[in-house]
């Protein structure tokens, strides 16, 4: 497992202010508002965002969106939670077309073969009211590594478009993508990838 942060949550407190809840919002970080239960994935608002250092010239992102999962979660009982979600390779979104397709090919994730990346948490320790560590097994390209999460509760409420109770989290951490073969152009490109979850879930 590979984690370059000195200071738990550090990074994640840059992340989070910065697009704190505002006033007005039907959200707020109050987890008596939560029933404990099973809640799906939202597809639409859970993603997860990387970062690499390209050559030394600029950093370079991209997007994959969920594409299944759910949280069995207790509010009174946080270390019993379990996460899982699933993403579509295929899916992933970039600056081009022709970059995506790089990224899809045999050089790198191979799409082809290993359509879905999946992550499964094996342990949540909280810390606080609204922050845990959530660790898991992170699979991609059929290879699986122990990778931990810096997590905060971003808040739970009743959305107003589906009438359903909302929550999500953000989370950030750091992997080296050699350790999933996807080490095509390392050093020139970062091994080290900065990744930033948002993830969402709703009631039935």
């Amino acid at each position: 497992m590979y984690n370059v942060q000195s200071m738990p949550f550090a990074d994640l407190d840059v992340y989070q202010t910065s697009l704190a809840t505002e006033q007005g919002q039907p959200g707020a970080v109050d987890a008596s508002r939560l029933s404990a239960g099973t809640y799906k994935i939202d597809p639409a608002h859970t993603l997860v965002a990387w970062t690499v250092n390209h050559m030394g010239f600029s950093l370079l992102e991209g997007i994959f969106g969920a594409s299944d999962g759910q949280i069995v979660i207790d509010p009174n009982h946080p270390t019993e939670s379990l996460v899982e979600v699933s993403f579509a390779i295929k899916d992933l979104s970039v600056t081009t077309c022709a970059f995506a397709n790089h990224l899809r090919s045999a050089d790198l994730f191979d799409a082809e073969n290993f359509p879905v990346a999946r992550f499964v948490s094996t342990s949540v320790k909280p810390s606080g009211t609204d922050r845990a560590t959530i660790t898991g097994d992170l699979t991609i390209k059929g290879i699986t590594r122990s990778v931990a999460l810096d997590a905060a509760f971003v808040g739970v409420g009743q959305n107003p478009l589906s009438d359903k109770l909302n929550f999500g989290f953000a989370a950030t951490t750091t992997i080296l993508r050699s350790e999933f073969d996807l080490g095509f152009l390392v050093p020139a490109v970062s091994d080290k990838v900065k990744l930033r979850i948002n993830a969402a879930f709703s009631a039935e």
